[in-house]
């Protein structure tokens, strides 16, 4: 029997599809987040990560500054380099340049914008004896298709750093780990960071700065509905809300409706009505503990190879092994 062909989908469309399901869903209104990361969205993203409140990326930077020759002494060679959601392939960079020590690196970033990756292959052209190669698709699709071009021999790891693991919904994140791990061949790494607990109000500042850029951020995604499918959002009639969900252990973002109103999104070709306090769910970041990254692993077929964290932020860099 042939195989079945691989229904390629259009990005528009499917970004019609999210939204008008989102909005019109009974109960909790909802966008799925990759959808915050148009152009616009990017750079609004950059600069957060520069913000005092959000210590996040420079807790992930400092982690793989200091140990990124530690980490891939655990990694077999020769290694082809993979990574999902590259950004802007800052943080990258020390673990490349480690990796570079040995042998000539092959690096795959996996980004659905564009933007990002032009951006990690500017800030990473300067890297001595790295070949650089964008791949723009979903994560899955890029990296089979990454994990497809290797030779035998060649290790392939992963590099899934930040903290984009939280933001996937109870069980989404062991159901994506595994998929991973199904692409993966025994003894393949992955790098995973992740963002552990603390004090609510301390992540609650980092998610609703006072300069308000995670709130125009926030906010893009409508401005972006509006630009790409022709809506009529009035994003002077929603605001950023931040809250923490104690049963999930997450930090939630929203968008609550300031009024009841009608908006329209033509292309969609359908309007969604907001009461006053509506809101509509962006993102959620789940806040993990030791034990229960040490559970994951586990329960998605790795084992935990070596753990670094970060006592000024807490947040960990985990290397997996595929078993």
């Amino acid at each position: 029997m042939a195989p079945c062909a691989k229904v390629s989908i259009d990005p528009v469309a499917q970004f019609v599809s999210d939204v008008r399901t989102g909005l019109c869903k009974k109960g909790q209104k909802e966008l799925p987040s990759k959808y915050l990361y148009d152009p616009l969205g990017f750079a609004l993203f950059e600069v957060i990560t520069q913000l005092p409140e959000y210590g996040l990326t420079r807790a992930d930077e400092r982690l793989l500054r200091r140990h990124a020759t530690e980490i891939v002494r655990h990694v077999p060679s020769p290694a082809l380099v993979s990574e999902l959601g590259s950004g802007s392939g800052r943080k990258t960079r020390w673990i490349l340049s480690a990796l570079c020590e040995r042998e000539p690196v092959s690096y795959y970033p996996i980004e659905l914008s564009r933007a990002a990756l032009e951006s990690c292959e500017s800030e990473l052209g300067d890297v001595e004896c790295v070949s650089i190669v964008g791949v723009e698709r979903e994560y899955l699709d890029g990296l089979r298709e990454v994990a497809a071009l290797r030779a035998d021999g060649v290790h392939l790891l992963v590099l899934f750093l930040g903290s984009t693991i939280g933001n996937f919904d109870s069980g989404a994140d062991a159901r994506f780990l595994s998929e991973v791990r199904s692409v993966l061949a025994p003894g393949d790494s992955l790098l995973l960071g992740i963002d552990l607990w603390k004090p609510p109000e301390r992540m609650l500042e980092a998610y609703d700065d006072p300069q308000g850029v995670t709130a125009a951020f926030n906010l893009n995604l409508l401005g972006r509905i509006n630009r790409e499918l022709d809506g009529d959002f009035d994003l002077r009639q929603f605001e950023h809300v931040a809250r923490f969900n104690e049963a999930t252990s997450s930090i939630e973002m929203h968008l609550r409706s300031k009024r009841r109103q009608v908006v329209n999104v033509r292309r969609s070709g359908f309007a969604a009505t907001f009461a006053a306090g509506e809101t509509i769910w962006t993102e959620s970041s789940h806040k993990y503990t030791r034990r229960e990254i040490a559970e994951l692993a586990v329960a998605c077929d790795f084992r935990v190879e070596g753990q670094w964290v970060d006592d000024e932020w807490p947040f960990a860099e985990n290397l997996w092994v595929a078993v």
